[in-house]
């Protein structure tokens, strides 16, 4: 469990700290360059904030993904241990 939290919080701050990277395919990148150009700088944010929106989503479903198998597995491994007690306490008596 340690080692996913540190993880994760290693991550979340690699996410966050990441924001300044201009991370742009081709075409994005000759867009943002003419558009600079002509001044508007509010449009090179909006673009590089769509791309981090766009980037954040798939991280979070297989996160979802897997803390909901985490917590099943964890479910099913505490089912197959009262079953080996109330088994033991059978034979036992």
């Amino acid at each position: 469990m340690k080692k996913l939290l540190v993880i994760l919080c290693l991550a979340t701050v690699f996410v966050t700290l990441g924001g300044d990277l201009a991370a742009q395919c081709a075409m994005c990148k000759g867009s943002v360059q003419s558009t600079l150009t002509n001044g508007r700088s509010n449009y090179v944010s909006a673009l590089n904030f769509g791309i981090a929106y766009l980037f954040v989503f798939p991280y979070a479903i297989v996160g979802i993904i897997g803390y909901m198998w985490y917590r099943n597995s964890k479910k099913a491994m505490l089912e197959r241990i009262a079953v080996r007690a109330r088994v033991q306490r059978a034979m036992g008596e």
